[in-house]
C-alpha cells in the first residue's frame, strides 16, 4: 500500500499562541500587525523567536536581535513568551493529530509527523488533512500547514509551501512540477554555507542539483553529504515515523555576554562554565562522548566554529575543556571581541569501559572526583531550585518525625510536630526533627516548602554524619530534618 504521510506545522507558533491568549484576554490580534515573540527589548541578548506574518514581510525574521528589529518596524508589537501556555498549545495540538493517527513523531514543539497510510482507507487525503486543519483551527484558535506526500521528506516540503491555514501536496509525480523548481536553499538540510557553494557552481535549484551524479557532489560537498543531498533532491526518503522517544545525538551549551569580551581569561572562563554545564549532562544521562565541536560568534554575528575527535568517548570535564581551549586559536585571533561561546559533544555511547594508556593524564583521577562533586553540588542545587518554585498545594499532615526544641544538639526518642505552632513563628533556634530513614526526612522537608514557598531547602551533612534537610527563610535556618544518626 502507497505511504501517506502528513507533515503539520502551526503557523507562527510562538506569536499564533501568544495571539490567541490575548484575544481570549480581551486584547488586539497581534497576528494582523508586525509583532514579534521575544525577550526584554532592552536586553541586548534579546533576540527574535518568532515574527507575524506583516513583521515577516518588513523583513523582520527569527533569530535577529530586537534592537534591529525595532530600526526596522519602530512600532514593532513585542510580546514577551510564555513557556508554560506554550507547552499547554503544543500539548492541545498534539493530541489532535494524535486522534487522527496514534503513529506520530513529534518533530518539535509545533510540528510534528503522523503516518495515515493505514488511517485514510478510502477516503482522500487531502479531504482529511483539511478536517484535521480546520479541526485545529476551531478548537484551539490557531492555524496550522498541512503536508500532505509519501515520505516524510515530502510532506515536510509540501506544509512549507503558501501559508497560512493550508493544506498541499507533493507525491512522487509532482516533484518536477512542485519541488525542482525550488531553490537549493528550500531543500531540507541545505543551510546557508551549503547553498553559498552550489550557487558558485552555478546549481540554483533543488531540480539542478537532481541532476548531479553522486560523484560530482561529491566533490563539492563531501560523499556522506553528498548521497544525502542526491536522494534528498529527488524525493526518496524511507525513514519511518518513529513514535518512541529516541535518545539525544548532541549536547551543547553556549553564553551569550552582555558586553562583547576580547579578555583571552574572560572567553576561558565561559568556556570553563560551558563546558561543566555540559560535561555535566552527558554524565547524568549516562553517556560519553568521543567528539567536542566549540564555535564563537562575532559582534557582527559572523560565527566560526571547529570539531575534534577525542582519543576514546569520555564524560570528563577537563577532558572536554581542554580540547576546546586546543580549538580556539584555530578559530579566534585574540583579540576581535566576541559575542557568544559555545561547545557541543556528540558520538555518544553508553560504553563505560575506558582503553589503559600508559600516558594518561596523572591529574585524571583528580579530575574526576572535582566531576564527581561538581556532579552533587549541581543535583543539589536543582532538586532546592525545583522545590522553591513548585506551585504552593494546600497544607497536609505535620511532618511524622520527632521534634526536638531548642537547638538541634538535643535528642528525643517520641512525640511529634505540634500543628499549632506555624513556620512564620519559629523560635530563635531552629525546630529540629529526626527521621528513620532520609525519604522520610526529604518528604517532611518537601511539604514544608510546599506550605510555605518562602523557604529554601538545602541539603547539609550534621557533625554526627548524618544527612539533614534545613529550611531557610531570609538567610536563616527555621527547621532542620535530619535522619537519625547511628
Amino acid at each position: 500500500m502507497p505511504r501517506v504521510i502528513f507533515h503539520i506545522d502551526v503557523n507562527s507558533a510562538f506569536v499564533s499562541w501568544s495571539a490567541v491568549k490575548i484575544v481570549m484576554e480581551g486584547g488586539q490580534d497581534i497576528r494582523l500587525v508586525p509583532s514579534v515573540v521575544s525577550g526584554d527589548p532592552n536586553d541586548r541578548r534579546s533576540i527574535v523567536s518568532a515574527a507575524s506574518m506583516p513583521a515577516k514581510k518588513l523583513g523582520i525574521r527569527t533569530a535577529i536581535p530586537v534592537s534591529m528589529a525595532l530600526r526596522i518596524c519602530p512600532q514593532l508589537v513585542i510580546v514577551h513568551g510564555d513557556w508554560e501556555w506554550y507547552k499547554r498549545c503544543s500539548e492541545g495540538f498534539i493530541a489532535i493529530c494524535r486522534s487522527y493517527s496514534p503513529v506520530l513523531q513529534q518533530f518539535s514543539i509545533d510540528e510534528c509527523f503522523i503516518d495515515m497510510t493505514y488511517r485514510c482507507g478510502a477516503q482522500d487525503p487531502v479531504a482529511v488533512a483539511t478536517r484535521l486543519k480546520d479541526e485545529i483551527k476551531s478548537r484551539l484558535g490557531f492555524t496550522v500547514n498541512v503536508g500532505v506526500g509519501s515520505n516524510k521528506l515530502l510532506a515536510k516540503m509540501a506544509s512549507d509551501f503558501e501559508k497560512p491555514d493550508k493544506v498541499h501536496t507533493l507525491w512522487e509525480s509532482e516533484i518536477r512540477e512542485k519541488m525542482w523548481p525550488l531553490g537549493v536553499r528550500d531543500l531540507l538540510w541545505v543551510g546557508k554555507k551549503t547553498e553559498e557553494r552550489l550557487l558558485a557552481y552555478g546549481i540554483r535549484t533543488i531540480g539542478d542539483l537532481a541532476r548531479l551524479s553522486v560523484g560530482q557532489l561529491t566533490r563539492l560537498v563531501g560523499q556522506k553529504f553528498a548521497v544525502q543531498l542526491h536522494e534528498n533532491a529527488n524525493g526518496r526518503d524511507d525513514s519511518p515515523v518513529e513514535t518512541e522517544v529516541q535518545e539525544a545525538k548532541s549536547y551543547s551549551a553556549e553564553r551569550t555576554f552582555p558586553k562583547d569580551l576580547s579578555d583571552p581569561k574572560d572567553i576561558d572562563r565561559a568556556l570553563f562554565n560551558v563546558a561543566c554545564i555540559v560535561a555535566h549532562r552527558i554524565r547524568r544521562d549516562g553517556f560519553r562522548a568521543s567528539t567536542v565541536s566549540m564555535f564563537i560568534k562575532y559582534s557582527d554575528f559572523s560565527v566560526a566554529q571547529r570539531q575534534c575527535q577525542t582519543g576514546q568517548p569520555t564524560d570528563i570535564t577537563a577532558v572536554i575543556l581542554n580540547e576546546a581551549r586546543r580549538m580556539l586559536p584555530e578559530v579566534w585571533d585574540g583579540v576581535s571581541p566576541l559575542r557568544q561561546v559555545g561547545l557541543g559533544v556528540s558520538k555518544l555511547t553508553h560504553e563505560t569501559t575506558e582503553q589503559m594508556s600508559l600516558f594518561e593524564d596523572p591529574k585524571m583521577e583528580y579530575y574526576r572526583e572535582w566531576d564527581r562533586q561538581y556532579d552533587a553540588e549541581r543535583a543539589r542545587a536543582e532538586d532546592a531550585r525545583l522545590l522553591a518554585y513548585e506551585r504552593k498545594k494546600p497544607a497536609g499532615e505535620g511532618p511524622a518525625g520527632t521534634i526536638v526544641s531548642p537547638g538541634p544538639e538535643s535528642l528525643s526518642s517520641g512525640g511529634a510536630a505540634p500543628e499549632s505552632l506555624p513556620l512564620g513563628s519559629a523560635p530563635q533556634d531552629p525546630l529540629f526533627f529526626r527521621y528513620s530513614d532520609g525519604e522520610k526526612a526529604l518528604a517532611a522537608a518537601k511539604s514544608a516548602v510546599r506550605s510555605d514557598p518562602s523557604l529554601r531547602l538545602h541539603r547539609v551533612t550534621l557533625a554526627d554524619g548524618s544527612d539533614c534537610f534545613e529550611l531557610h527563610r531570609d538567610g536563616k535556618v527555621v527547621e532542620r530534618h535530619a535522619v537519625q544518626a547511628g
